[in-house]
């Protein structure tokens, strides 16, 4: 029966899309943020409910969490905040517990986290698949259709050192470290210094090993200045859309033996909310379209380098594509 739901959902989602993309086709126009957009708001009402939505605490999952409450409010419905969560052990557990209704999470995240695989799956939408139905299966929780941006941890490097360093790649990076291993120096968070698709994981496929000396500890806000700046550490852990990469004209390195995962980003519910409210599945379809890898970098510039709420960028957004 659960497998049956998903895929009734997942048809309801498609369905959903098509009639935005026929609705496209027949004069409407979308656009990204700084874009004018057309369309009409979808006629779903969700009147009477109450919704509390939850995210992690950096500013991408500030930004989705406020397009997700922002979304439901102007439907009718009454939503809490709970946005700012301190990681995502405390978000995915808030949701479990029924603390929360909902929360943005990343495909590769509930693969590898949540579910405890070791190895991804390189196409998107297999990934996708396989953790929708797990995780329905498994623990009650709901994925829906997912967004094509894809927030994948990166390692960055300043774009004036990439020469110096002879860095391009991570394999490169595991030579460097053989070499001249003084220079392998990390900024980096805690979580992804513990998690398996984080250090841990990243060591082990590329077969070096970084020295605690070498590692800086630092809040994820902080490491794209340290890199860029160069006395504290030569490489930092990044995500792939932060609006700082391409304001500090950061380089990532490739990830040459395609270790991270996809982490396409998909609004994850609690079942028995979507039992109760189906039609969750068709107010968010058409936002989820819109949410490509330049959607998400520009709105992260919007907030950590001119200096927006997440409020207005994501207003913004949903305005100018007409999903408001």
């Amino acid at each position: 029966m659960r497998s049956m739901k998903l895929s009734i959902l997942r048809l309801l989602g498609l369905l959903v899309v098509l009639s935005v993309v026929a609705a496209g086709c027949s004069g409407g126009t979308t656009g990204g943020v700084g874009n004018q957009g057309g369309g009409e708001t979808p006629k779903v009402s969700l009147s009477g409910a109450e919704f509390t939505v939850g995210s992690k605490e950096f500013t991408e999952q500030l930004i989705l969490g406020q397009i997700a409450i922002q979304a439901l409010e102007a439907r009718g419905a009454t939503v809490k905040d709970e946005t700012g969560l301190p990681s995502t052990g405390a978000a995915r557990r808030a949701l479990e517990s029924g603390e929360i209704d909902m929360y943005w999470e990343y495909t590769g995240t509930g693969w590898i986290t949540h579910l405890g695989h070791t190895d991804p799956i390189p196409d998107a939408q297999e990934q996708y698949e396989a953790v929708a139905e797990e995780d329905l299966e498994k623990n009650d929780i709901e994925w829906l259709s997912p967004a094509p941006a894809n927030n994948t941890f990166a390692l960055a490097v300043r774009s004036e050192a990439v020469g110096i360093l002879g860095t391009r790649s991570l394999s490169s990076l595991g030579v460097l470290s053989e070499v001249r291993p003084e220079n392998v120096t990390l900024c980096a968070a805690s979580e992804f210094l513990n998690r398996e698709d984080g250090l841990p994981g990243l060591e082990k496929a590329y077969g070096f090993e970084i020295p605690d000396d070498n590692i800086v500890k630092m809040e994820e806000a902080q490491i794209y200045k340290a890199v860029d700046e160069g006395d504290e550490c030569n490489y930092g852990e990044v995500f792939a859309t932060d609006g700082r990469v391409r304001a500090l004209d950061l380089t990532l390195l490739k990830d040459d033996k395609d270790f991270f995962p996809v982490y396409n980003p998909s609004l994850t519910v609690n079942k028995q909310v979507i039992d109760e409210n189906p039609e969750l599945a068709e107010v968010f379809a058409p936002i989820t379209q819109k949410l490509n890898s330049e959607a998400l970098q520009d709105m992260n510039v919007a907030v950590d380098v001119d200096g927006k709420s997440e409020e207005a960028v994501a207003r913004q957004f949903l305005r100018e594509n007409g999903l408001l």
